[in-house]
């Protein structure tokens, strides 16, 4: 079996960002029995018999609001996170969609295949999540009360400025909370909403 430059074998399904600018690139690689990592100096490789807990996310961050997660939990391994972006320059984040989602399928698949019983668990825990919705209903009711107040006094600009800032709202943080709702899957079956489209 042929060695690819960086080490991997050439059979093997591998995946890799760079989390920051400064860090070094994690690269992920799935063997036929275990899921070998690698960041810097450090690396390891967890069997997957051994992994416990698999969440899936939604995390848009600052220069890139279309970024998935998928974090693994093991028992002979710290908790590891698979990103779908990586830090290219000091102003640009690459998307990388298509890489990320056939790795993260692939994984599933060995998982499946290895008739792991893990958790699988989508979205955020539900003792973060609920309490951001309703926080998130409360400024909802706010912005459209403020709104209907500014068109009933006469005030169309003010209506038109804050109907705006509920729509960017909405789209953003609804978005957010309508990606992440907690829940369970099954490796053969991953959620839609919290994998990049193809």
């Amino acid at each position: 079996m042929g060695e690819q430059p960086d080490g991997h074998s050439a059979a093997e399904q591998t995946y890799t960002y760079r989390p920051s600018l400064m860090g070094a690139p994690w690269v992920f690689a799935l063997m036929p029995d275990a899921l070998r990592w690698e960041a810097g100096r450090r690396s390891g490789r967890i069997p997957y018999r051994d992994i416990y807990r698999v969440r899936m996310l939604y995390r848009p961050v600052t220069l890139v609001s279309h970024r998935f997660v998928t974090e693994i939990w093991s028992t002979s391994s710290p908790k590891l996170s698979v990103v779908s972006t990586s830090w290219k320059s000091m102003v640009e984040v690459e998307r990388q969609d298509a890489r990320y989602r056939d790795f993260i399928v692939a994984l599933h698949d060995k998982l499946a295949a290895e008739q792991v019983e893990a958790s699988y668990e989508a979205g955020s825990p539900p003792f973060i999540y609920w309490p951001g919705v309703l926080v998130f209903c409360v400024l909802t009711a706010g912005l459209v009360a403020l709104a209907v107040k500014g068109v009933a006094e006469g005030a169309f600009a003010g209506a038109a400025f804050v109907a705006a800032f509920f729509a960017l709202f909405m789209w953003q943080i609804g978005g957010f909370f309508w990606r992440n709702r907690p829940g369970r899957y099954r490796p053969d079956a991953l959620p839609a909403a919290l994998m990049p489209g193809k």
